[in-house]
């Protein structure tokens, strides 16, 4: 019998959407095929400190304290108070936001040489930043809502008039490189506005402001590389009591929100949103799995509204719901997920690291 790979599953981490994490890493934890891999669940503080827990727990600090063995050679991990060491053959990141979605943790896995579930570096930090993804899938020929972009250091010369004036009322406030709706905003008059930018900027040092669409809220899964593939498109029907997809409607009120999976659309109009999708995957270089958030006007124009590289796996999740439509259950999403992962690392070892020359040192 083959022997069983070890999967470090990281979650938590320093990160407004903490909570978040944890409940897609409990899942993880949960429907891993555990006859293949055997999980390592490795939790992230907030404070950032690493520590091997007892199942995926909230609690993260009642865990084991860690370090990190930076070895190439045996990459791994040492557990404080014994000096044991261990290592693992594959770490599926499941962390969300800041620190864990943005090409950090990336970075650092891919100097620790391991296999590693989802976009790397590249992808993470292009995906992570709302500015720098639309402009890119804009050059990319894809459909995205107009926008404006602000640092912080402009912030006392940002006029409501001016973007009003650009982008119509109401507009969208964002902080450029959060999730989860955290550091979003509504703005309908000139009394929302300094909230919704004080708002924004209490997280990031850069903000956009975004055209309001009024329509349908569309997500489409992507999965795999050479080629990936999408998903039938899922839709987010939200309540009326909500201005728009806040993070309470995501994850606190359970009556907030609607699920339809698939989405009710027409064929030719469900086609140019999984062909978008696929494409603005490839646009920000993402790797093995993401989750493409689109609007649906009423006219039937599709806007490109954000693309996350580690979508969630929370029970109310919309990723795996799209693909356990398609067949494909939460279990075996995970291990061809896993799959992916080693695929893409094997494939890697091609690459060169050194270079013969007459360069002498």
């Amino acid at each position: 019998m083959p022997k069983k790979k070890k999967v470090a599953i990281l979650y938590g981490g320093r990160s407004v959407e903490h909570g978040v994490s944890v409940n897609s890493a409990r899942n993880i934890f949960e429907f891993i095929d555990k006859k293949k891999f055997e999980p390592v669940p490795i939790g992230i503080s907030t404070t950032g400190k690493w520590y091997l827990t007892d199942g995926v727990s909230k609690n993260v600090e009642k865990g084991q304290p860690l370090a990190l063995l930076l070895d190439p050679a045996k990459p791994g991990f040492i557990i404080l108070s014994s000096g044991d060491r261990f290592k693992v053959d594959i770490i599926f990141p499941v962390l969300h936001g800041t620190d864990g979605e943005d090409g950090s943790i990336q970075g650092m896995i891919k100097a620790m040489d391991l296999p590693m579930v989802g976009t790397s570096v590249l992808g993470s930090s292009m995906a992570m930043n709302k500015i720098v993804a639309k402009r890119l899938l804009k050059e990319a020929g894809l459909p995205v809502t107009n926008f404006m972009t602000f640092r912080y250091d402009q912030k006392d010369k940002i006029s409501f008039n001016a973007i009003a004036k650009e982008l119509g009322t109401p507009f969208m406030l964002k902080s450029a490189s959060l999730g989860s709706s955290v550091g979003v905003s509504k703005v309908k008059t000139k009394n929302d506005f300094k909230n919704a930018v004080e708002e924004a900027f209490k997280y990031d040092d850069e903000m956009i402001a975004e055209e309001y669409i009024s329509g349908r809220e569309i997500e489409c899964a992507v999965l795999g590389n050479y080629p990936p593939e999408a998903s039938y498109p899922g839709e987010v029907v939200i309540s009326k009591n909500y201005e728009f997809y806040t993070f309470d409607a995501k994850y606190v009120d359970p009556d907030a929100v609607r699920i339809d999976v698939p989405a009710k659309l027409p064929k030719a109009i469900a086609e140019k949103i999984r062909k978008a999708s696929v494409k603005a995957f490839e646009a920000l270089h993402c790797e093995d799995f993401s989750r493409i958030d689109l609007f649906l006007d009423k006219k039937g124009n599709i806007y490109i509204n954000e693309i996350n590289s580690i979508p969630g796996f929370t029970n109310s999740s919309m990723y795996p719901v799209m693909w356990k439509e398609r067949g494909v259950s939460f279990p075996d999403l995970i291990t061809r997920l896993l799959n992916l992962a080693q695929e893409r690392y094997d494939r890697s070892k091609r690459i060169e690291r050194g270079f013969q020359s007459g360069l002498k040192f």
